[in-house]
């Protein structure tokens, strides 16, 4: 355990992120031990291989994270996958089944899986769903308005992903409320509010999806499901387990990142009015990678060193997991002039809230970028005059900074 640190202080705690991103905390790993051991609680650990230990190495500067993020040669998600904290009980087979998500794959799978999805989101089929989603963000503010106040996150925040999702991948907009209820019980086994068992919710979502599969097989359509499942132009298909996996990825990392990221987006403009008064006067384009940074969804994930390596000047034995604390690293004072000021007009700003630039760099980056500036400017076209109602409510997880309730009055 670092010096610099409360004793027995671990990041990742989900009591932690329930009360904030410790920004104090990582302010201070970041100046005298960017490169320090987290003892785990027993049970964090669980699942983990014994190479890695009872706790991991806490990377909180900017340049390490963003370098061991482009390392796929040394560092390997598939070892102990991308998630730092594990449930008590997680079987070492647990673990090692999760290889079948992208995210918890390294090259050469990794690689052809990635190929495969990437199908989705080529910057063809971004634009493609301007206009629908234009129309679709309009709407989600307009219904919200009408209602007078209410919660932001779940009126207007998780509404435009949802959908987005749902027409991504052909569900039915009538069938995304069920996303939204399976993937919380997926992620929010820490927060007591959500009622439900995790491995209950993901094994729905992958019956939904495998049923999704065959219909596209036996009715093949010109949408994502049927290019995921199909060969496309020499490469393969997804099998069925690989497909309800990626449905599994999507419902998370497509929509509860941002989700959370415009429900931060709307906290931050509220907390600083004259940002949200430039927002709707002049509309620059730096305020969606602003609100990202600012938001961080993804406070961190890890990687297991494959042979001994050194960061920062600190020895890291081959088999030890590296946290990267991408929450620490946006806020980097080395990288970003006065980081814990929200500056919509931000020029320089190489967050890494999309996991680094590296092998697994967020593949729907472009599509949370467009859903969050498109939110925002149906925000400021018909709701420019709206005020907070009440104080926030903050998801009690490990690694994903959310919010639950952000209650606000719409005009």
């Amino acid at each position: 355990m670092s010096a610099v640190l409360p004793e027995g202080f671990d990041p990742t705690d989900p009591s932690v992120l329930e009360r904030g991103v410790p920004h104090e905390e990582f302010r201070l790993l970041r100046q005298e031990a960017p490169v320090a051991w987290i003892e785990q609680v027993p049970g964090a650990y669980d699942g983990m291989s014994e190479e890695s230990g009872t706790g991991y190495w806490a990377i909180t500067r900017h340049a390490d994270v963003s370098a061991i993020s482009k390392n796929s040669k040394d560092w390997s998600n598939a070892e102990n996958g991308a998630i730092v904290r594990n449930t008590a009980g997680m079987q070492r087979e647990q673990v090692e089944l999760q290889r079948v998500i992208m995210i918890n794959q390294d090259p050469p799978e990794h690689t052809t899986t990635r190929q495969i999805i990437s199908r989705a989101f080529t910057p063809r089929s971004i634009g493609e769903l301007e206009e629908v989603m234009t129309r679709r963000a309009h709407d989600i503010v307009a219904a919200a308005r009408a209602t007078g106040d209410g919660n932001f996150v779940d009126q207007v925040a998780a509404e435009l992903p949802l959908q987005a999702i749902a027409d991504l991948i052909g569900v039915p907009q009538e069938d995304r409320r069920k996303l939204f209820d399976w993937s919380n019980q997926m992620l929010a086994g820490d927060d007591p509010e959500y009622a439900g068992n995790s491995e209950v919710a993901a094994a729905e979502i992958l019956g939904y999806a495998m049923l999704l599969a065959a219909d596209r097989t036996a009715h093949p359509r010109e949408d994502l499901i049927t290019r995921m499942i199909n060969a496309h132009k020499g490469e393969r298909g997804l099998n069925d387990d690989e497909f309800g996996f990626f449905v599994i990825l999507l419902a998370v990392a497509g929509n509860e990142t941002t989700r959370n990221a415009i429900a931060h987006g709307m906290a931050a403009f509220l907390d600083h009015p004259e940002q949200w008064r430039l927002w709707c006067e002049e509309r620059p384009a730096t305020m969606v990678d602003e609100v990202i940074r600012w938001a961080t969804p993804v406070t961190v994930f890890q990687r297991t060193a494959r042979s001994d390596q050194t960061v920062g000047g600190v020895p890291i034995a081959a088999g030890q997991r590296a946290a990267l604390f991408y929450a620490s690293a946006n806020f980097d004072e080395d990288v970003f002039t006065d980081p814990y000021r929200f500056d919509i007009t931000r020029e320089v700003n190489p967050h890494l809230a999309f996991g680094g630039h590296g092998a697994h760099y967020c593949l729907g980056a472009n599509l949370a970028r467009q859903e969050i500036r498109l939110v925002f400017e149906a925000l400021a076209d018909q709701v420019p005059d709206i005020t907070r109602a009440g104080p926030e409510r903050r998801l009690r997880h490990a690694w994903v900074n959310g919010l639950k309730d952000l209650p606000v009055r719409y005009a």
